[in-house]
């Protein structure tokens, strides 16, 4: 059993029990969340598909951890015109484990 849905702007596959890494959200850790954008379901045999999302579903997850990931280098160079630009970005995600998912 899996389903795809949706979280900021990102698609994600997910089973139960599975920890995921998505984008940062503002809640605490240790509480629920609800994903009804679910554009994918199976159960068993049976394959729901949304137009673009199914209508009544969810997915519930438990928010396991907030964090920084790892340190990304942005370096521009331009060649012959002494030009050279150094950037790096850490992004913030949040880690969060499927308890369950309904239709």
């Amino acid at each position: 059993m899996y389903a795809i849905f949706q979280s900021g702007g990102k698609q994600y596959r997910v089973r139960e029990g599975q920890t995921i890494r998505i984008e940062k959200l503002n809640i605490a850790t240790g509480s629920t969340i609800n994903f009804y954008e679910v554009m994918m379901m199976t159960i068993g045999d049976n394959i729901y598909i949304g137009n673009p999302i199914i209508n009544n579903s969810k997915i519930t997850a438990r928010v396991v951890a907030h964090g920084r990931g790892d340190k990304l280098k942005i370096i521009k160079f331009h060649r012959r015109k002494h030009f050279r630009k150094h950037q790096s970005h850490r992004q913030w995600f949040t880690d969060v484990e499927v308890m369950s998912m309904s239709i």
